[in-house]
């Protein structure tokens, strides 16, 4: 085999991004480029490297035996580079993806700690939906990810190996309502009552239900306001537009206006947070974040300082 540089960025990007078109305007390229590079790797090797399927592609087992070897083989790279240029070799990176929410206290709170207790770790961070995240650790460009997951608890993909997860919070999820509204001066909600409520939404993902509105609720919903950002959803609640879903872990960080009830009726709207992996060696440093991430995702850790 005598794959190209390009031809081994490009695989790697189709494998974080699941599709052609999505990595060709990540690297900058036209998508006929990205086509052109995929056949020569396929004919290089010999074998189909992806399947082709409704809304993007997937790496079949020798696009993943590939990937694996393209991945060293970049790093590699990167370091000589960085070596032949005379710069310091990199403290030890370990790169962190997480779901949205988790980037409002979980996230901080892990980043500060690991700086009082191992500064020479280096934690480079991007939130992203599961589905994304799950693609970045199968191309290798995170080592961890940190994702939010429903019932039933499915592998995260269909790939091999399967991805090791391991469980760092149980919970469930608040309805986010403003205080001074109709269902403001309640505890307890029924389902039925949220039929005709405006709601405040996450953009909706095909692998993921719509984040904002209650899972199983009778009818289509009626969205009035997009966004991904949990702040700004919240501040739309305390400004009477509407109503969202919210993980009791953010209760520290809702702002004034807001009040949080529960909803009766239906089955309880379990999530788990997990941290995820590609399965084999775990370095030093990825030990260490696994450590500290595992504390203070745990009930009640944030108000032990």
């Amino acid at each position: 085999m005598e794959p190209s540089l390009t031809g081994l960025r490009v695989l790697r990007e189709i494998a974080e991004r699941g599709s052609f078109t999505a990595a060709a305007s990540s690297l900058g390229y036209t998508q006929s480029a990205v086509s052109r590079q995929v056949a020569a790797l396929e004919r290089a090797s010999g074998v189909r490297l992806f399947d082709r399927r409704p809304g993007g592609v997937t790496l079949t087992a020798p696009g993943l035996t590939l990937l694996r070897h393209a991945v060293v083989a970049l790093d590699a790279l990167a370091a000589a580079e960085r070596e032949l240029k005379g710069l310091a070799p990199e403290r030890a990176v370990v790169r962190l993806g997480a779901f949205p929410s988790a980037g409002a206290l979980i996230l901080p709170r892990t980043l500060a700690a690991l700086r009082r207790t191992h500064p020479a770790i280096r934690v480079t961070t991007r939130e992203a939906a599961t589905p994304v995240l799950v693609r970045a650790l199968r191309a290798r460009t995170i080592d961890l990810a940190v994702l939010a997951v429903r019932p039933p608890y499915r592998p995260l993909d269909d790939q091999r190996p399967p991805l090791e997860c391991e469980t760092l919070l149980e919970t469930r999820l608040l309805l986010a309502v403003p205080a001074d509204g109709a269902l403001g001066g309640r505890a307890v909600v029924d389902l039925e009552d949220l039929a005709d409520q405006d709601w405040i939404s996450g953009a909706s993902h095909p692998a993921e239900p719509t984040m904002g509105v209650w899972p199983g609720l009778p009818g289509r919903p009626r969205v009035t306001h997009t966004t991904r950002d949990w702040l700004t959803k919240l501040r739309l609640v305390a400004a009477g537009c509407g109503i969202t879903t919210l993980p009791p872990e953010l209760a520290d960080v809702v702002p004034a206006g807001v009040r949080l009830i529960e909803v009766r009726q239906g089955p309880a709207e379990q999530r788990r947070v997990v941290a995820a992996r590609l399965p084999g060696p775990r370095p030093a440093a990825l030990a260490q974040v696994m450590e500290v991430l595992r504390r203070e995702a745990a009930p009640g850790s944030g108000r032990e300082r």
